[in-house]
């Protein structure tokens, strides 16, 4: 792992193109914009991608017209499959191009991914970003860039304005490993929170006591008041959704079987978001797993 400095952006500003204009790509095309690189962003519906032209993003009607003359291509869409799909259907941008494919998509889809990219002519960036909604739109969050020095210093411009911090390594691969361990832990606490306050409800507990009881202490967490927060208030805006947090938490799971690693609170994880899922709180917030708490596991398989 090599800890990046911060980067001056080349005279000539890199053209980008932008795939995916969601939750995060939206906010990351406009952080590229503002750093002064011409950006082109497309959506597969492009009404969601309209709220972002001006102020140096162009919206294309297709793919073609996004990544012509494109110097970095950044995907950032659903999952691997959705990232598959979109790339086979695009001309080969400008030569020596770099794909930044910033989703995470788990380690089986990295390794097709980086394959489309050599038949392409690109150079492939393994780029998972850590930090959800907020961080996006600060430019705050972490890249995670695997891949040739080359592309990541091609890159670094755009890295530079969408997040706060790069850690790069040479082997494409590394970054999407190192996301899932992350990925663990977030998913992790998350349902750990959920729970926790799930326990308190059913007990008579007031969670708020519970909070009180840990904060400042070697058992609390930023993270813990955040999503506590959301769980109190009811106010389950998404950062990052359920039917996001359950394709990652099953990502999580498939990279440990294929390394012979047992997780068994990963596998609980995966179970409580596709239970909420199916309740109906797909597009919520994360914490919004905490609903699983009152949903018995049959009734969810029985739906």
């Amino acid at each position: 792992m090599q800890p990046s400095t911060p980067s001056t952006p080349p005279a000539e500003a890199p053209r980008v193109a932008v795939l995916g204009t969601g939750t995060m790509g939206a906010p990351m095309a406009r952080n590229i914009a503002a750093a002064g690189m011409p950006v082109r962003v497309w959506n597969r519906t492009r009404a969601k991608a309209e709220p972002l032209a001006g102020a140096g993003i162009e919206v294309a009607g297709t793919l073609d017209e996004a990544v012509a003359d494109a110097d970095i291509v950044v995907t950032m869409l659903y999952d691997g499959d959705t990232v598959e799909e979109v790339m086979a259907g695009i001309v080969p941008p400008a030569p020596g191009a770099v794909w930044a494919q910033t989703t995470t998509v788990g380690l089986a889809a990295t390794n097709r991914l980086a394959a489309r990219a050599a038949e392409l002519g690109m150079d492939y960036l393994d780029a998972p970003v850590l930090g959800t909604r907020g961080p996006a739109e600060q430019g705050a969050l972490t890249v995670l860039a695997a891949g040739p020095e080359r592309a990541r210093r091609r890159a670094a411009p755009v890295f530079s304005a969408i997040g706060a911090r790069t850690v790069s390594f040479d082997q494409v691969g590394a970054a999407s490993r190192l996301k899932l361990v992350a990925n663990s832990w977030v998913l992790a606490l998350t349902s750990a929170t959920a729970e926790a306050l799930s326990l308190a409800e059913g007990l008579g507990v007031d969670a708020r006591d519970f909070l009180d009881v840990v904060s400042g202490g070697p058992l609390d967490s930023g993270y813990l008041h955040a999503k506590a927060g959301a769980i109190l208030s009811g106010d389950y805006t998404p950062s990052f959704s359920v039917a996001n947090a359950a394709k990652d938490a099953n990502l999580v799971l498939d990279a440990a079987a294929a390394a012979g690693v047992h997780l068994d609170l990963a596998a609980a994880s995966a179970r409580r978001f596709a239970r909420a899922a199916e309740a109906g709180h797909g597009d919520a917030d994360m914490a919004a797993g905490y609903h699983a708490s009152f949903i018995a596991p049959e009734e969810s398989a029985a739906g």
